[in-house]
């Protein structure tokens, strides 16, 4: 299997993720909170932030899924590595709030690091793609 299938693969996975957790907070904000690392969200207008996080994760998946459909594989590879600061700010934020380590490092910590090596590994692949040698023609 070729580096491209292998991150296409990859890519799926991660777009697909990031949309169903996306939706998840926007569709019950309230049931998402249980197992990120955080206490439960306090009842009443709450729940409005956690909807703000689930339409970022929304458009951080659509634009994921855009870039690989329309075929932009070094901008797919950036953003990717763009995109894997979120979880790790996620991480950051259940360390700060005293949040279990098991949460912390090992739902947003390996998330972030999944994104951020699908995204160098799309950056190889292309990279690849720029250094090959153009033929030349007499």
């Amino acid at each position: 299997m070729s580096l491209k299938n292998v991150n296409t693969a990859l890519i799926t996975v991660c777009t697909l993720f990031v949309l169903w957790l996306g939706l998840s907070f926007v569709l019950a904000p309230e049931a998402s909170t249980h197992g990120v690392g955080l206490p439960v969200w306090p009842a009443g207008n709450g729940d409005g932030f956690l909807i703000m996080k689930g339409t970022r994760e929304l458009a951080m998946g659509l634009i994921i899924g855009v870039l690989l459909i329309t075929g932009h594989r070094r901008a797919l590879g950036l953003v990717l590595l763009m995109e894997a600061v979120a979880p790790f700010g996620d991480m950051i934020n259940v360390l700060a709030h005293d949040g279990p380590l098991s949460a912390a490092f090992g739902i947003h910590g390996l998330t972030s690091a999944f994104i951020a090596v699908t995204g160098l590994l799309t950056l190889r692949e292309t990279g690849r793609a720029h250094t090959a040698p153009v033929p030349r023609t007499a």
